[in-house]
Order: C-alpha cells, then structure tokens, then sequence
C-alpha cells in the first residue's frame, strides 16, 4: 500500500513539474532551433546569439504564463496537503 501511494505522488508530482516547466522550455527550445538556422544560414557561429535570445523568451514565457503556473503550483500544493489525512 505505501508504495502505491509513493507512486502515484511521485508521479502526480513529474506531471505537474511538466506542465509547469512545459511552456517555457517549449518556447526556448522553439527560439533556439530558430537561432540555430539563422547561424547555420548565415554563419555565423557567435555562442552570444544562442544564450541571449533564449533568455530573453524564457523570461517572456515567465511573464506570460507566470500566473497560470504559480495557479497550477499552489492547485498541486493545496491538493497534496488537503489528502495528508486520506494517506493515514
């Protein structure tokens, strides 16, 4: 039984890290694959173009859906702790 239940938390736990973390890897990796033809194209092999682009989405990913994964966070938190007394 205590298993089944480290089980389904841990995997409770590895989708919600996906979905929260999943918007802003998507969207850098979306950018980097952009960056890497445009080098490819043009190159010119500059390790800056591939960092700065990068940051700069990830932190427009943070503020875009920003609200939307701290909401989904404290969904997972407020579930997690309200089923502490269902585990005992």
């Amino acid at each position: 039984m205590g298993s089944d239940l480290a089980l389904k938390l841990f995997s409770d736990l590895l989708l919600s890290s996906l979905l929260v973390c999943g918007p802003v890897l998507v969207l850098t990796l979306i950018v980097g694959l952009v960056v890497s033809v445009l080098q490819v194209i043009t190159q010119i092999q500059d390790a800056s173009l591939t960092f700065i682009p990068k940051i700069i989405a990830a932190v427009a990913a943070m503020a875009i859906f920003g609200p939307w994964m701290l909401r989904k966070l404290l969904l997972y938190a407020s579930n997690l702790i309200a089923d502490i007394p269902n585990h005992f």
